[in-house]
């Protein structure tokens, strides 16, 4: 009587698995812990710990990662205190603020953004790891 719509109505729409929303980490909220996404993910919040991301990692202008962010590609406008990885693409823009290294395939940096640490990029950086420098220090000695 009151629901006039059938049942199938009212299921939620099925996805073929490969999502393709972004997550976002809105002004105002503070997360603490390590990140993980298969989708875009746009911090506009704090998070204290480290991201790890499949697809693109957007930092806004007040957004705050205190950690390490690794993705396929970055654009940071906010404010890091931490490594970056980008296989790909890495943009420092705006008047960003970045303490950490950075390794990434490509990057652009503008002249308003702020770096300080060390710069890896080009081919040597494409197969980033996600585990820390001296592991991957280690394990290139045993081999």
């Amino acid at each position: 009587m009151f629901n006039t719509k059938q049942k199938t109505d009212m299921q939620p729409e099925k996805t073929n698995g490969s999502g393709t929303g972004t997550t976002l980490i809105g002004a105002g909220t503070t997360l603490k812990g390590d990140i993980s996404s298969n989708n875009d993910l746009r911090i506009d919040g704090t998070i204290v710990g480290n991201i790890n991301c499949v697809s693109k990692i957007v930092v806004g202008s007040n957004g705050v990662v205190e950690g390490d962010i690794t993705g396929n590609q970055a654009d940071i406008v906010g404010k890091v205190s931490g490594n970056i990885r980008a296989k790909d693409l890495l943009q420092l823009r705006g008047d960003c603020v970045v303490n950490g290294d950075i390794y990434a395939g490509k990057l652009q940096v503008e002249p308003t953004a702020t770096f300080n640490g060390q710069c890896h990029m080009g081919a040597n950086v494409v197969g980033i790891s996600t585990g820390s420098d001296k592991e991957n220090k280690d394990k290139a000695a045993t081999h």
